[in-house]
C-alpha cells in the first residue's frame, strides 16, 4: 500500500481571498477536520472547479505506486492501477520550502509552514509541526484531491 506523507479532509472557507489572479485558476483557502491544518492551494479550475463549502480529501503522497516503490520521474499509464485512479485531481510537483511561523500573537504554539509549486500552482499548508513530520525540503510529491 502506497505510504502517505499527509491526508486529510477539507473544507473551502474562501476563494480568491486577494482578487482574481488568472483567468482559469482560482486560490482557496480551505481549514482540515483533524490535524486543523490552513491551506492555501491554486486549483485549475477550467480542470476542476472548486466552490465555497466544498468539502474534499487531500493527500500528499511519494509515489502514485500502489505498493510504494519510487516514482521513476516518468509516468504512462499503460493500463495498470494507481493512486491516481482513487482522485479527480492529481497534480505533480515539488516542496520548496519549509519554516516556522512566530508571527502569532498571543505566543501560542509554533506552527509550520509548506510550500509547494506544483507546475507554478502554488501550495501553502500551515500548522501544527508534527503533521509534517514525513515532509522534506526539496522533496517531490503528488498531490491528490476527492471532493466527499
Amino acid at each position: 500500500m502506497a505510504e502517505h506523507l499527509f491526508e486529510d479532509i477539507f473544507h473551502v472557507t474562501r476563494i480568491d481571498p486577494d482578487g482574481k489572479k488568472f483567468d482559469r485558476v482560482n486560490r482557496i483557502e480551505a481549514r482540515s477536520e483533524q490535524l486543523e491544518m490552513y491551506m492555501q492551494l491554486d486549483i485549475a479550475t477550467d480542470v476542476y472547479p472548486m466552490h465555497m463549502g466544498d468539502k474534499f480529501t487531500m493527500v500528499l503522497a511519494p509515489t502514485l505506486n500502489l505498493d510504494g516503490t519510487p516514482d521513476t520521474g516518468y509516468y504512462t499509464q499503460a493500463g495498470r492501477k494507481t493512486l491516481a485512479d482513487k482522485y479527480d485531481y492529481v497534480m505533480h510537483g515539488k516542496l520548496y520550502k519549509i519554516s516556522e511561523d512566530n508571527s502569532s500573537k498571543d505566543k501560542g504554539p509554533t506552527k509550520v509552514e509548506i510550500y509547494a509549486s506544483f507546475g507554478g500552482l502554488l501550495m501553502l499548508l500551515k500548522g501544527d509541526p508534527s503533521s509534517a513530520a514525513n515532509l522534506e525540503l526539496d522533496q517531490r510529491l503528488f498531490l491528490l484531491i476527492r471532493k466527499v
